[in-house]
Formats: structure tokens, C-alpha cells, sequence
């Protein structure tokens, strides 16, 4: 069967899920990983056949994307901030917002990191807090651009936190970095112990999905990624951030930051939360759509 016959059948196979252009990209993506083609290798050379021994399992991976399981979990994995993360259905597949939350967590980092440079030896690493940690994009993320840190992340799931430490091959490219530690903990029990010091970064992307939203949200999403890690309830929208706040207020160091990622409709109400804990620089940041996605804060 020539590449690009497969192409339009499958594209049009996955045209009752997704728009035109995400089903080929979804398509294309799966032809990448599977047989190792280009975008493009159908355009150059419209003779090339795909082998005949990839078709079985390609056939089959359609079948489960017809279904509408996420592309990432059929293949796997899922780029993130440059790398590649394992993922499967325990865990919420990486969005390109939360990239931008790294962003400025990595240029925090960085700030404190080259301060602490002129004491040589003596330098204290960045501590950085990770609550909710999923698959460990953010954690791994910020081991990995910010060297030296010590980062510790937290997840109530312990399914995730096996996905979330089995990322460690990550190590292979940067021996100078630290793998983060990963601990299992329930954010919402504000007040259990943690004996892990004081942290000058604490970072979340918890739950913040209304109930109420799901009308509006892909099959791929609301049939195969983990519910407890996207939906809280529309009585009690911001729980997650009053308990993340609690967690800053307990483990922040001084000179310490945070950021969250948010839902996009509760972004004042959300900074709120952290005013009313007592911290006194907080903003809300947007993302590149112009959308209120973060909140930060400081003492």
C-alpha cells in the first residue's frame, strides 16, 4: 500500500474526531514512530510503499485512534520542553501550556541559581517542589534546565509516580543533573507531615477542570486520560489551590516563588486564593493565546 494511500484513508478515518489538519498531523505522527517516514516523504517520493509487515500494527493503532484514544498513548510517549516523555493512561498527557509554565519556573530558577554562584562550593542548590507531579514533565523539566537543583515532586497516584520516575533515562544526555524524588502524597491533606526542608520554588498544575466543562471536551480526553487528574467539582473549583497555597505557606523558603497553572475563567478568583494565604506579590500570567493561564506568588 503506498504511504500516502495510508495517509488519506486514515486521516479520513479520523475525520469524525478531529479537524482535517490534526488527523493527518495525528497520522503522520504515528507513520513517524512506527515506520520511521517524514512529513513530507509521501510528497517526494509518491512511489514509496509502506513495508508490508508494518501494516498489521499500523491497522491496529488506527483502530485504537479511531476509537478515540490519544495518539500519545498509542505511541507512548509525548515530546515535551524539547524531550521525550513516557506517557499512558495514568497519567495526563503533556500540554503545550504547561511547556510555558516550565518557562518561567526555569527563568525563576535560573535568577536564584547564578545568585548563589559567588559562593562557590558552599552554594546551596535550588529546591524546587513539584505537587501533582503526573508523569513528571515538570519535574524532569526543571532537573534537567536548571543543573544542580534538588527537586522533589508529589503525587497522591501511585501509578504516576512510577510513570513519573521511570522517565529517568532522561539521565543518559545530563549526567550533571539530579533526578527529581518522587514522593507519594495527597496535596489535599494539607497538614501531614513532610520532612523535606524548605523549598525556594514550589510548582503545581493541579486539577482544575469544572465538572460542568466536560461538555466541551474531546472523547480522546474524557474517555481515556485519568479523571482525578482534571475535573473538580463546580461547588469547589479552586480546593486544589487553597491546598497548594497551605503547602507554599508551610514549605516556601523567604525569598521563595510559586506558579500554578489554572483554569483560564478563574484567574482573579484564583490569585485570590493566595492573597487571602498571605502572600503578598501575586500575578496572574498569561499564555501565548493572550489567555490568563498561570497565577505566581511570593511572600
Amino acid at each position: 500500500m503506498l504511504l500516502k494511500d495510508f495517509l488519506k484513508e486514515s486521516t479520513a478515518a479520523l475525520s469524525e474526531l478531529y479537524p482535517e489538519t490534526e488527523a493527518r498531523s495525528i497520522v503522520q505522527m504515528l507513520c513517524t514512530d512506527r515506520i520511521h517516514t517524514q512529513n513530507y516523504t509521501h510528497i517526494i517520493d509518491p512511489a514509496f510503499a509502506v513495508p508490508e509487515k508494518a501494516l498489521p500494527g499500523l491497522r491496529a493503532d488506527m483502530a485504537r485512534l479511531s476509537a478515540g484514544e490519544p495518539v500519545q498513548y498509542v505511541l507512548g510517549t509525548c515530546d515535551f520542553y524539547g524531550r521525550t516523555f513516557r506517557v499512558g493512561p495514568e497519567v495526563l498527557v503533556p500540554r503545550p501550556e504547561t511547556e510555558l509554565l516550565c518557562r518561567h519556573a526555569i527563568g525563576v530558577a535560573g535568577r536564584m541559581r547564578r545568585l548563589r554562584k559567588a559562593f562557590g562550593a558552599e552554594a546551596r542548590p535550588v529546591r524546587i517542589l513539584d505537587l501533582c507531579t503526573g508523569s513528571g514533565c515538570i519535574a524532569w523539566t526543571l532537573a534537567l534546565e536548571v543543573p544542580g537543583s534538588e527537586v522533589v515532586a508529589t503525587d497522591l497516584s501511585e501509578a504516576a509516580l512510577k510513570t513519573a520516575a521511570g522517565q529517568d533515562t532522561l539521565l543518559r544526555k545530563d549526567r550533571e543533573a539530579r533526578a527529581p524524588r518522587f514522593l507519594c502524597s495527597d496535596v489535599l491533606d494539607t497538614e501531614q507531615p513532610f520532612d523535606e526542608g524548605v523549598f525556594d520554588l514550589v510548582l503545581s498544575n493541579p486539577p482544575y477542570v469544572r465538572e460542568s466543562e466536560k461538555a466541551r471536551m474531546r472523547k480522546n480526553v474524557l474517555d481515556y486520560e485519568p479523571a482525578s487528574a482534571l475535573f473538580v467539582p463546580d461547588e469547589d473549583p479552586l480546593l486544589y489551590y487553597r491546598a497548594v497555597a497551605r503547602w507554599a505557606d508551610r514549605l516556601l523558603a523567604p525569598a521563595g516563588e510559586g506558579i500554578v497553572e489554572i483554569n483560564e475563567t478563574l484567574g482573579a478568583e484564583t490569585a485570590a486564593v493566595f492573597r487571602a494565604a498571605g502572600f503578598r506579590s501575586v500575578s496572574v500570567l498569561e499564555d501565548l493565546a493572550d489567555k490568563p493561564r498561570f497565577v505566581s506568588f511570593s511572600r
